[in-house]
């Protein structure tokens, strides 16, 4: 007799007011295999695993562990049942060390008060056990994106997990930091560990996963072994028709300078230097990118652009007229759009609605004695929400409600539907589904050909390369080469790590 599932989701149903997330959708998964669920952005993942966690009701349908029909009514209920899970921002506590916030809630004591030393012991054999090498004695808040996530992978299995589901794991993560999530993932699968691995990204899945669950609309449209399928043949689940998977672009005809960056010197929040003598020229009809392994200055850069953040030396030009030190407001009012990295902090107000978040740019403009039209604000969100595609609401819907691809269309819609003669995009793709990043591509390249200077922050090689038309490579605030965008991969690693010469004569 086959043994039962490890987990089972049987006609899995939940619904939100004028949503219907989870449609009847069935998954299994078998003991000691990563089984990915893929799908677009609003396809339901996100909602499918929150209810396996307890942090959702299903409205109908069943959960089985081990054979065994479960109710999972809370995150507790959850990890008794040898469930965890790991959430794309992470639920950590900086100040405490590695230790600390692993054994939180079931802290070894001595004398009532925490025993460090048997934390941090328990936490290194926790560790050597599953190959996640971290240091038990380390704050938090010090160590690297990718150690903190082992240190979440290290607290589900501190509590017996014996499912661990991961919800877009690598959106947080550096090139080489996903790669060595990949070999402890297989590392945990070895040893019996179960994952539900969810993603967006083809490559990943073909890479990481032993079966792929395809979810559309909230309904399960397939599940099929990584070993019999390709990018292609999923991206068609996903989406449901055929996706052009590169980037079909002319040559550039580039005209007059648009951005001009000279010898910028800008300092991060603890005022040490972030960009060092950095200079740039974007000219309209290009796209230029800057590839860096992230923490070398980028997102300081983009912010002495944009107007987040005043340089200590250097000018900023736009179109000629100097916005060195101007306020974001005035940098937005000279011709300025900013894709923001982080969508949530900095490209929305999340209690706002779409409607209000579509106006944020435009909304002097659009009033008339101080007072905005709810009906032509409505009316036009309508129009954007429908022209990029943004699923999950209307109008009237809060931005904080849509899944956080959803919520990345809206931040593009925006900042393109105000004309800008110079868009900065800080990691345009973050977070979307292989659909929406065609769509975003496309988008990209007709505003280069309309006229636009594109400077592209981008975290993803593969973008970068499929997009520019010149790229700068970003280390230590300097740019310390630029190249063609069919360089390989390898050279603009170099380079990204300051090696080679051509890195070397450039510091």
């Amino acid at each position: 007799m086959a043994e039962a599932p490890l987990l089972e989701l049987r006609g899995i149903t939940k619904r939100f007011p004028g949503v219907l997330a989870n449609d009847d959708v069935d998954f299994t998964l078998r003991r000691g295999e990563i089984h990915a669920l893929l799908g677009e952005n609003g396809a339901g993942k996100s909602t499918l695993v929150n209810v396996v966690y307890g942090m959702l009701a299903p409205d109908a349908g069943e959960i089985r562990v081990g054979g065994r029909v479960a109710h999972i009514g809370s995150p507790r209920q959850a990890m008794d049942l040898g469930i965890g899970m790991v959430f794309q921002h992470f639920m950590l506590i900086g100040v405490m060390t590695v230790a600390e916030n692993v054994v939180l809630g079931s802290e070894p004591r001595r004398g009532g008060l925490l025993d460090e030393r048997a934390a941090e012991r328990r936490v290194q054999e926790l560790s050597d056990r599953y190959g996640l090498a971290v240091d038990p004695s380390a704050r938090v808040e010090d160590i690297t994106v990718g150690q903190q996530q082992r240190v979440e992978i290290l607290r589900a299995l501190d509590r017996g997990a014996e499912v661990l589901v991961l919800d877009e794991p690598t959106a947080v993560l550096t090139a080489q930091e996903t790669a060595e999530l990949a070999g402890v993932l297989r590392g945990l699968r070895d040893q019996g560990t179960s994952i539900i691995f969810i993603t967006h990204k083809l490559r990943e899945v073909l890479e990481v996963a032993d079966r792929v669950t395809v979810l559309r609309r909230g309904r399960t449209v397939g599940t099929v072994e990584t070993a019999t399928a390709d990018e292609a043949s999923l991206a068609r689940l996903m989406v449901g028709r055929e996706v052009l998977l590169r980037v079909d672009k002319k040559p550039s005809r580039p005209g007059a300078p648009l951005l001009e960056v000279t010898d910028l010197h800008v300092e991060d929040d603890r005022g040490l230097p972030a960009v060092d003598g950095l200079s740039l020229t974007v000219r309209g009809g290009e796209i230029v990118a800057v590839a860096g392994v992230d923490g070398n200055g980028q997102s300081e850069l983009i912010e002495a652009v944009t107007g987040l953040r005043t340089p200590k030396a250097g000018t900023v030009r736009v179109a000629g007229r100097t916005l060195t030190g101007a306020d974001a407001r005035t940098v937005r009012s000279a011709g300025v759009g900013h894709i923001a990295e982080d969508r949530q902090r900095r490209g929305l107000v999340l209690d706002f609605t779409l409607a209000e978040n579509l106006a944020l740019r435009d909304y002097r403009e659009g009033a008339r004695f101080g007072l905005i039209s709810p009906g032509r604000m409505v009316a036009r969100a309508r129009r954007l929400l429908e022209e990029f595609d943004v699923r999950g609401g209307d109008p009237q819907t809060p931005a904080r409600s849509l899944s956080g691809g959803n919520q990345q269309k809206v931040v593009i819609a925006r900042e393109i539907a105000g004309n800008p003669e110079v868009l900065v995009a800080a990691q345009p793709t973050r977070g979307l589904d292989v659909g929406a990043i065609e769509f975003v591509h496309r988008r990209l390249i007709a505003e280069r050909d309309a006229g636009r200077a594109i400077l592209l922050v981008s975290l993803e090689l593969e973008e970068v390369r499929a997009l520019a038309d010149r790229i700068l490579v970003i280390f230590e605030g300097r740019i310390v080469g630029e190249l063609p965008p069919t360089a390989g991969e390898e050279e603009i690693g170099l380079l990204m790590t300051g090696s080679g010469p051509r890195a070397a004569e450039a510091l």
